[in-house]
């Protein structure tokens, strides 16, 4: 690779097969949702992620180029990452909305990078047309990630799995200060002795 067009059909090929990937990604996070509305918004990201391959292929027909098949091994790392997880850890309905979450989150912040790489190439060699439809997906892109960063936050596990660890901390640290004030008691009453003196 020596020039910047090369690097450019490069990040483009990468970027999709990246969005071909996650289509079926997204319907697999929508089927594991226990959440209604965390089910509803993968199935919407799945339907704008096919537009975005969409576009991706209209960005080589307005270069005249032709995409070639390569794996975007940062975006298949993210989803073994989440096959691995639901495959060994065998995890509780709530942790799963949780790990997904956090996992599109991921995923949209890869995404976001990537889309804003190829766009400033695509604005060095003036590929305008290329250049907006990139940066239609960019935009959503970015919106996904808000939503998915608004439910992670709003998601809580129902077992945290410290209640044992919680208790013995507290009789501990309660231990801890009843041996303070009384260190601080007799400390005060030396010292008041000693200004007696």
């Amino acid at each position: 690779m020596q020039t910047a067009h090369e690097m450019f059909i490069h990040e483009l090929q990468d970027l999709l097969d990246a969005e071909q990937q996650l289509v079926e990604a997204l319907g697999k996070q929508a089927e594991e949702s226990s959440r209604p509305d965390l089910q509803k918004a993968f199935q919407s990201h799945q339907a704008q992620t096919e537009k975005q391959v969409e576009r991706l292929r209209q960005c080589f027909e307005s270069i005249g180029e032709e995409a070639e098949e390569v794996e975007c091994d940062g975006i298949r790392g993210l989803l073994k990452e989440h096959d691995g997880f639901m495959e060994e850890e065998d995890p509780a309905e709530d942790l799963i909305d949780i790990f997904n979450t956090v996992a599109a989150a991921k995923v949209e912040s890869y995404e976001i990078q990537a889309y804003q790489s190829v766009i400033r190439l695509a604005d060095l060699m003036g590929h305008k047309k290329a250049s907006k439809l990139l940066n239609q997906s960019l935009k959503e892109e970015q919106q996904t990630l808000k939503k998915m960063e608004a439910f992670s936050k709003k998601l809580k596990p129902q077992n945290l799995g410290m209640e044992e660890e919680e208790g013995e901390e507290m009789e501990n640290e309660g231990d801890e200060t009843a041996e303070t004030r009384k260190g601080s008691r007799s400390a005060g009453s030396r010292s008041r002795r000693g200004r007696a003196a």
